[in-house]
């Protein structure tokens, strides 16, 4: 009869025998354990501000249990009395089975992580799909090239592969690539974000719509979709309207004829644009509006300008419509004429 040695005791008992009994009893153990874990991980974790210790305890609740089912396999083959060859591949295979599910583990935790911050982080929404796929491949690439070092297999032929066969990717999708690096640069360096107000110099303008690994969408004012490749757009000069705020000063010129009293015009300026703020959306009341005396003395006008603050970029055109309606009307009240240019001809007659 075949002992089996198990932490130190002799079984006398065949392995055939003693081999199901222990992995059924492992099978038991692993899961009180796992629930053990569980329970006193969880009361710990509730206690934490941060959501990474619980995104961990996450990836680990399926794997935790076959992981200790894994450990329990090791030491029952250990235990029993096996030929060289079947040792060897037991042991491969119970080697196998933890790395997939470290591996596994590590992208459950790695999927809960994208989502949980990815979700918050507004300009990182248009590309969670390719981040998840991008991160997944490189942490499963990363977790079977440490598994093949492990077995004793070399990697050094798959690295050159590897790396020969990326050298010539790169230059076939050239542009692809550029396209991909400036949307990550445009995600992280956020010159602009999804629904700001933007206007490419010599380009279009309008509301960004997404921001993807090849293009950025934008939606103008003619509700037009207009496709810009990233790497056109990193290398562009922008004016971002919602940077550092949304709201944005408006400054409205006006002219007058030279016999209008300026303090009495500004007066009325004012009094217009702050009577307006209280009754027309997107005008703001504060800060309040005022008006300068800029640019000044002109060929035909005294020329003022009125500075008020709208909500939002667009908001200015309503609100100069509105404004430069009012204040015609009250120009007429007060008699103030508004001039157009005027140039006296002298004929000489030789």
């Amino acid at each position: 009869m075949t002992l089996t040695q198990f932490f130190g005791y002799s079984i006398p008992l065949p392995p055939w025998v003693t081999l199901p009994i222990f992995l059924v009893v492992w099978i038991f153990l692993s899961y009180y354990l796992a629930r053990l874990f569980d329970k006193y991980v969880h009361l710990w974790t509730s206690k934490s501000k941060t959501r990474l210790d619980k995104l961990l305890v996450e990836a680990l609740h399926g794997p935790l249990f076959i992981l200790l089912l894994l450990i329990g396999a090791h030491i029952t083959l250990g235990a029993v009395e096996l030929t060289a060859k079947m040792a060897r591949f037991a042991s491969l295979g119970v080697s196998l089975a933890t790395a997939f599910i470290l591996i596994f583990a590590a992208v459950k935790f790695y999927n809960g992580l994208l989502k949980e911050y990815g979700q918050r982080y507004g300009p990182l929404k248009p590309s969670l799909g390719l981040l998840n796929l991008l991160g997944k491949a490189l942490i499963i690439l990363i977790g079977l090239l440490i598994t093949m070092e492990s077995l004793n297999i070399s990697i050094t032929p798959l690295l050159t592969t590897l790396g020969i066969g990326g050298l010539a990717v790169a230059l076939a999708f050239r542009d692809t690539l550029s396209n991909f690096f400036a949307g990550l640069y445009i995600l992280a360096d956020q010159p602009i974000r999804v629904g700001d107000y933007i206007k490419i110099e010599g380009g279009p303008e309008g509301y960004v719509e997404s921001v993807g690994w090849r293009s950025t969408r934008m939606r103008t004012l003619p509700n037009n979709i207009v496709v810009i490749p990233n790497s056109k757009l990193s290398e562009s000069i922008i004016t971002n309207y919602f940077l550092p705020e949304r709201r944005m000063s408006l400054l409205l010129p006006i002219s007058v004829s030279y016999n209008s009293d300026p303090r009495r015009v500004e007066e009325i300026l004012v009094e217009e644009a702050k009577k307006a703020a209280g009754e027309m959306e997107g005008l703001l009341a504060e800060p309040a509006p005022f008006v300068r005396f800029i640019p000044g003395f002109g060929d035909s006008s005294l020329n003022f300008t009125l500075i008020c603050q709208v909500r939002e970029f667009v908001d200015q055109y309503l609100v100069q419509h509105e404004l430069r309606h009012r204040i015609f009307e009250r120009f007429k009240k007060e008699g103030i004429e508004i001039p157009f240019p005027q140039r006296t001809v002298h004929l000489r007659y030789d």
